[in-house]
C-alpha cells in the first residue's frame, strides 16, 4: 500500500514494516492499520491544527501545567512558537493519559511508540481478529445494553479516581472488542481537579452514554449516575468499588451563613488572645512610634497655620527685594555685518595684483 507522508520517517527507521490499510479518519487524526514490531498495530496520525474540526479546545486544556515560564508566556500570547508548543502538548496529553489510565486499570489501548506526530498503539480486535467495531455500529438487546452500561460506568469511576475526565465520551469513541468495551480517543482528557469545566464535561459524558444505551434499555435514560459519582468525588468518598444506585437527590438546605461568620469571629478572637512573639511586639512598637510622629507633625503644621502674619516681616521682604537691573543693551543690539569687499574688475586675480605692486 502507498505509505502516507507522515509515516515515512517511521518506515525509514524500521519501526513500521508495512502499512496494511487505512481504518478511519476523524476530526483529530487519521488511523491506519500497520505492521510494527512483528505484530499488527494501529498508527494514529494527528492532523495539523488548521485541518482539525475540534472546537473549544481551551476548555479542555485548562489546568494543564507548564513549568517553563518562557513556554507558558509563548502559549498565552499565541505566537508561532507558542502554537507549536500547544500542538505538541495536545498530542502528548493522549499518550500520558493512556499510560496513566492503563496503570489505573482502565481498559484503553496500550501505547507502544510516539514520535513524528504519530502514535503507535495496540490493535483492538473482535472475536474473529478483525478491527473491533464502534459501539455505534453494534446492535444490542436489553440485557447486553445494561451489562455494557454497568461496565462503562465502572470504567468512568476508575478514570475519575485517577484524576481524569474523558471529555468526549460517546458511542463513537468506544470499541467493542472480544473481551469487552475499550475506551479510545483521549487527547482532550481533562484534569478533574484543576479544570473548572471538569464537572460540566463529566456530566455530559455520562449523559451521552446513558442516552445512547437507553435506546436499548429505556430505564437507563432516567438514571443519575453522573451527579451521584461527582458528588462522591467532591466529598472524597469515591473509590473504584463504590456502591452506586443511579439515584441522586441534591441537598436543597440553605447554608448556615450565621454559623460560618461565628466560626470566623471565634477564630479571630482566638488569634488576638494569643501572646505576641518578639517579632510581632517589635513591629507593633515601630508602628506606634510612626503614628505618634505623624500626629506630632500634624500638630506642628496646624500651629504654623494658626500664627498671624507680622507686617514688619512683609515690609522687610519688600525692602530686601532687589531692584530690577537695566537690561543689557548689547544683547538686543544687532550684530555688525561684515563690509562688502570691492569687486575685482581688472580680470587679474587679487593675489597677482598684489605681487605686481609690491615694492622692489
Amino acid at each position: 500500500m502507498y505509505v502516507p507522508s507522515h509515516l515515512i520517517p517511521l518506515f525509514d527507521d524500521g519501526l513500521i514494516q508495512e502499512v496494511i490499510r487505512p481504518l478511519m479518519s476523524g476530526k483529530e487524526a487519521s488511523v491506519y492499520m500497520v505492521r510494527a514490531q512483528n505484530q499488527v498495530c494501529v498508527a494514529k496520525v494527528y492532523k495539523e491544527a488548521n485541518n482539525r474540526s475540534f472546537r473549544q479546545r481551551s476548555a479542555y486544556a485548562e489546568g494543564r501545567a507548564v513549568r517553563n515560564t518562557r513556554q507558558r508566556r509563548a502559549m498565552a500570547k499565541g505566537s508561532k512558537y507558542g502554537k507549536a508548543l500547544l500542538e505538541a502538548e495536545w498530542q502528548n496529553a493522549e499518550v500520558s493519559s493512556l499510560y496513566r489510565l492503563h496503570d489505573a486499570g482502565v481498559r484503553v489501548p496500550i501505547p507502544h511508540h510516539f514520535g513524528e506526530n504519530v502514535l503507535i498503539m495496540e490493535m483492538i480486535t473482535d472475536e474473529d481478529g478483525n478491527p473491533a467495531p464502534r459501539l455505534w455500529d453494534v446492535q444490542l438487546n436489553k440485557a447486553e445494553a445494561l451489562e455494557v452500561h454497568s461496565f462503562l460506568i465502572r470504567q468512568i469511576v476508575r478514570m475519575l479516581c485517577a484524576g481524569l475526565v474523558h471529555g468526549d465520551l460517546s458511542e463513537y469513541n468506544i470499541l467493542m472488542s472480544s473481551d469487552g468495551p475499550v475506551i479510545i480517543d483521549l487527547p482532550q482528557a481533562t484534569d478533574a481537579a484543576h479544570n473548572q469545566n471538569s464537572e460540566r464535561i463529566f456530566l455530559r459524558d455520562v449523559k451521552n452514554l446513558g442516552m445512547f444505551l437507553g435506546r436499548f434499555a429505556s430505564q437507563l435514560q432516567k438514571t443519575q449516575y453522573g451527579p451521584e459519582i461527582w458528588d462522591l468525588y467532591t466529598k472524597g468518598q469515591l473509590h473504584p468499588d463504590s456502591v452506586l444506585t443511579g439515584r441522586f437527590k441534591r441537598d436543597t438546605r440553605q447554608a448556615d451563613t450565621a454559623g460560618v461568620l461565628a466560626e470566623i469571629q471565634a477564630s479571630a478572637d482566638d488569634v488576638r488572645a494569643r501572646p505576641l512573639s518578639a517579632y510581632q511586639e517589635k513591629r507593633q512598637r515601630k508602628l506606634a512610634e510612626a503614628l505618634a510622629e505623624a500626629e506630632r507633625e500634624a500638630e506642628r503644621v496646624e500651629a504654623r497655620k494658626a500664627q498671624p502674619k507680622s507686617k514688619n516681616r512683609s515690609k522687610n521682604k519688600s525692602k530686601n527685594k532687589p531692584k530690577n537691573k537695566p537690561k543689557n543693551k548689547l544683547k538686543n543690539k544687532p550684530k555688525n555685518k561684515p563690509k562688502n569687499k570691492p569687486k575685482n574688475t581688472s580680470g587679474t586675480p587679487n593675489k597677482e595684483r598684489r605681487r605686481r605692486h609690491r615694492r622692489p
